[in-house]
């Protein structure tokens, strides 16, 4: 039987504390233990980007980090980006180039545009396209997505964008 460990963080805004097992990922965490199921669980080896959430100002992929090493952190998921209104502009430029397909890697490629227009607002198309690159998307062959980061950036900064 494994011992389980106390954790306590702060998930999108709330303080949260629960018993975790050792080896349990934050993903599964987030997932089972609060419901939180924007992130998904894709390769399970940090590669696809699916499991993207934000760990102290910082995005890490939750397959990769155990839920103990969240202990007194701030973890900030694709729900509480959205409850926040942070990403709206994104969210709505990916609604409006069709940049959503059947949506799995979408709150991964969204919280990593969030961090991509953070560190550099006037990215450019070449830029984005390498920011996303660790965010697979199995249906829209990137062109739209880039579009709507693109945009929002664009957004951002003043000017119109196509969205």
């Amino acid at each position: 039987m494994t011992n389980r460990i106390s954790i306590t963080a702060e998930v999108n805004g709330e303080s949260v504390s629960r018993d975790v097992e050792p080896r349990q990922n934050l993903v599964d965490f987030l997932r089972d233990e609060l419901e939180l199921t924007g992130s998904h669980v894709g390769c399970e080896q940090g590669v696809c980007g699916a499991c993207t959430v934000r760990l102290d100002g910082q995005i890490v992929r939750g397959c990769l980090t155990l839920a103990v090493q969240a202990d007194g952190a701030v973890i900030e998921t694709v729900e509480g980006l959205t409850d926040s209104g942070e990403i709206a502009d994104l969210q709505e430029a990916f609604h409006n180039l069709n940049a959503v397909q059947c949506g799995f890697c979408s709150p991964g490629l969204l919280i990593t545009a969030a961090e991509l227009l953070e560190r550099h607002p006037e990215a450019d198309r070449t830029q984005i396209r390498e920011f996303i690159s660790g965010n697979y998307c199995r249906c829209t062959g990137y062109q739209t997505i880039v579009d709507a980061i693109e945009t929002a950036a664009a957004r951002r900064l003043g000017g119109k964008g196509g969205a």
